[in-house]
């Protein structure tokens, strides 16, 4: 038997697993759940100096899955500017208007929420 923490939506459970004789995994039910262990925030990304006034922001919550346009780039509206890969699609987060990338505040594999802003333009 082995016993495992599992958070799971900030619920922390704890669970034993025990191996069964070749038809599979048995797994004891969890305890109730406890208070998940407050995580430390995040340090706050500082702002760019050339930020934008033009907002690019996600849709939907996934992780960066590629950097599309480069800061000092012009785009038109409709272009990909990054692209957020969630539930295994990627989907391209595109230009509002037409601008010039003003600064790109992700990184590729960054964790990001709906309405997080991904990039600024002028």
């Amino acid at each position: 038997m082995k016993n495992y923490t599992i958070t799971v939506n900030g619920n922390v459970y704890d669970v034993v697993v025990e191996e069964g004789s070749g038809n599979g995994v048995s797994v004891a039910a969890p305890a109730a759940p406890k208070a998940a262990p407050a995580a430390a925030a995040p340090a706050p990304k500082a702002a760019s100096v050339g930020a934008g006034s033009i907002k690019v922001e996600a849709g939907a919550a996934g992780k960066v899955f590629k950097i599309e346009a480069n800061v000092g780039q012009s785009v038109k509206k409709g272009d990909a500017v990054v692209v957020v890969e969630a539930m295994k699609m990627e989907i391209p987060v595109v230009a509002p208007e037409d601008g010039t990338v003003a600064s790109i505040d992700v990184a590729v594999g960054d964790a990001v929420e709906a309405g997080t802003v991904l990039a600024t333009l002028n």
